[in-house]
């Protein structure tokens, strides 16, 4: 499966957080007595590449049982959060460590495995997904590859461990994963065996739950090279199984290239209105089709709800209506949607003034309220709403007095 295993000692500052509590002590809890920890998974391809260390994942010789008597030895709680594929999350001094014992599969069906416990750091590393996803960092500095990652991180390649179809069928979600994957580590092309062994399995991804399909897509929205993993998916005719739409892909790379040039950060949920949302049926399409969150999909309802007229050409009057009306969150994802689908530079300074009306002008509270209408005999109901109604209306075209006169006379023209 795969060639000659290569070692890696790492330097001193890159392995100084291996010194660290409370990750030394737990390392110290399980090691030894004939059993070994290591570093695994995640942790070990952002170390090599230079990326900050998110969570640290654990893969120990020892079963579970093992893992436990030994945590609780050293005054750690041990959680059995996955003990049906070996797996116990050690929490010391507040911070959680999965650790995992070594495993291979004895049966899977694409969504789920039967696992069996083993000793061979090889065959762990051989049934996990991509390359550079298997390596091991002992204790004392030295990374194992058993796979190939140390080339493929060095050539930022995203490669499935061995046949990339069969890793694909032991878990169906790995077609989505390669494209998040190389949309946030990535370079030059995917990898064409695994891109093809992705397309060919596109139609599995019926077989997996909306929101795990969910998860990977946000993931790969917010990544680093979103817009060119989203258009080799569409390519491989995967995108469509997901969002079953036609994808707006010149406006997720504007999009993508706007917030490098604003220094804004990437916001998986405004990404995915720039590539799938055009007016608000899509919105409602994907709520559904994704599962989305209340909150995710009332963003993206909000960006859809006539985007297309915040425009420079529709002048400042009704940029700064539509921030009084919304607010300055929903304000900003919809004038960068509109930007995106714009045919304008980036530079451009009428869309940079659209843009930055936020952190210029703060939009005013009403300063009218319903006793100024009962006082000019407006009967509380329908007509003291539409009263307030029309003079909100009024007030906002007028471009938001503040002064006595005006405001009466917004007011008398309202009751009249």
């Amino acid at each position: 499966m795969s060639g000659a295993a290569a070692r890696k000692q790492l330097d001193a500052d890159q392995i100084a957080f291996l010194r660290q509590k409370p990750l030394a002590d737990v390392l110290a809890a399980l090691n030894g007595g004939g059993e070994e920890t290591r570093v695994v998974g995640g942790a070990v391809r952002n170390l090599l590449l230079g990326l900050p260390l998110s969570e640290i994942d654990l893969a120990s010789t020892a079963e579970p049982k093992t893992v436990v008597q030994r945590a609780s030895a050293a005054g750690f709680k041990a959680v059995p959060t996955g003990i049906e594929h070996g797996t116990i999350t050690v929490v010391a001094e507040g911070k959680p460590f999965e650790v995992t014992t070594l495993r291979e599969d004895v049966e899977t069906d694409g969504r789920h495995a039967v696992v069996r416990f083993g000793r061979d750091w090889k065959r762990d590393a051989e049934r996990r997904d991509f390359t550079f996803n298997a390596m091991s960092l002992t204790s004392d500095g030295v990374v194992h590859d058993y796979c190939g990652g140390l080339a493929d991180i060095a050539a930022r390649r995203v490669r499935f461990i061995g046949d990339p179809e069969q890793r694909i069928a032991e878990d169906y979600l790995r077609v989505l994963r390669f494209f998040r994957f190389f949309a946030a580590y990535g370079e030059g092309e995917p990898d064409a065996q695994g891109y093809l062994a992705c397309a060919r399995a596109r139609d599995r991804l019926a077989q997996l739950s909306r929101e795990r399909i969910r998860a990977e897509i946000l993931k790969t929205l917010a990544a680093r090279r979103a817009a060119e993993a989203m258009t080799a998916m569409a390519d491989a005719g995967i995108y469509d199984r997901v969002f079953a739409n036609a994808p707006e892909l010149p406006a997720l790379t504007r999009l993508t290239l706007i917030e490098a040039s604003l220094e804004i950060e990437p916001d998986a949920v405004r990404r995915l209105a720039a590539v799938a949302v055009r007016v608000e049926d899509d919105a409602l399409h994907l709520r559904e089709r994704l599962r989305l969150s209340n909150s995710e999909y009332k963003r993206l309802a909000s960006m859809a709800e006539r985007w297309w007229r915040l425009l420079p050409s529709h002048g400042e009057g009704y940029a700064r209506e539509t921030l009084y009306r919304i607010g300055a969150e929903e304000y900003c994802d919809r004038a960068l949607l509109s930007f995106a689908h714009a045919d304008a530079s980036l530079a451009d300074e009428e869309w940079g003034a659209l843009l930055s009306l936020p952190s210029r002008w703060t939009p005013p509270r009403f300063p009218l309220s319903a006793d100024d209408f009962i006082r000019r005999g407006v009967e509380r109901g329908p007509k003291l709403g539409k009263a307030l109604a029309a003079a909100e209306a009024a007030w906002i075209a007028a471009g938001f007095p503040e002064d006595a006169a005006a405001l009466k006379k917004i007011a008398d023209a309202a009751v009249s």
